[in-house]
């Protein structure tokens, strides 16, 4: 049994199991309620090159040539690298693979002259919400409440130069994220129903 980290693309032939299985595990937990097109559109809205360097990046982790785990990274500030695509195949789960992507991922971020790493999660993935706090992520929201108050759930942590250095941006309010509540004081946008499907909810998927 070999286990090998290698950079990817999120259209490469090695890279779809990640894919596709994100795109099942995000239906089936939220339908439509982030985009119309479902999980699939909301994934493929980012072009590839974002998790190209030097930018961004796209990780792997295969075992005996087959992808088991991975993630990506892409820009989100000159010194953010903003972490998406965090997976791991459920008949490899409980091994501590998707710890050992996120810090890869931090590595590799790290190497490309990030010094800080923003991400978020839905509010129904419980389990990844519980390894980010156990990999030292600073919640960018109150954990005390109804995550569904908050729907993408933020999360910060240093790397780099400035590894270690406490997490100093400032805590979202329950309520729709930022673009969610910007797009809904749009007229054209104003009678959207609950389900938010007219929205491009950035970042909820992640």
């Amino acid at each position: 049994m070999t286990d090998t980290l290698i950079q990817s693309h999120p259209l490469a032939p090695e890279a779809q199991p990640l894919v596709e299985d994100l795109i099942r595990e995000y239906d089936a937990r939220y339908g439509t309620r982030f985009n119309k097109g479902g999980a699939r559109e909301e994934l493929y809205r980012y072009p590839p090159q974002d998790f190209a360097p030097p930018r961004g990046n796209f990780l792997l982790i295969q075992r005996d040539g087959r992808t088991i785990a991975g993630g990506a990274f892409m820009a989100y500030d000159e010194d953010t690298a903003e972490f998406k695509r965090i997976w791991t195949d459920p008949a490899f789960r409980r091994q501590g693979l998707a710890k050992r992507i996120v810090e890869a991922l931090e590595d590799q971020a790290a190497a490309q002259g990030y010094t800080r790493v923003y991400l978020t999660t839905g509010f129904r993935q419980p389990e990844a919400s519980t390894l980010y706090l156990t990999l030292g992520y600073r919640p960018l929201f109150d954990p005390s409440l109804d995550p569904e108050l908050y729907l993408a759930l933020p999360f910060e942590k240093h790397i780099g130069a400035l590894k270690g250095k406490p997490g100093t941006a400032p805590l979202r309010k329950p309520g729709p994220p930022p673009e969610l509540a910007a797009a809904l004081a749009t007229p054209e946008l104003a009678p959207v129903p609950p389900g938010f499907s007219q929205i491009r909810f950035g970042g909820a998927l992640s």
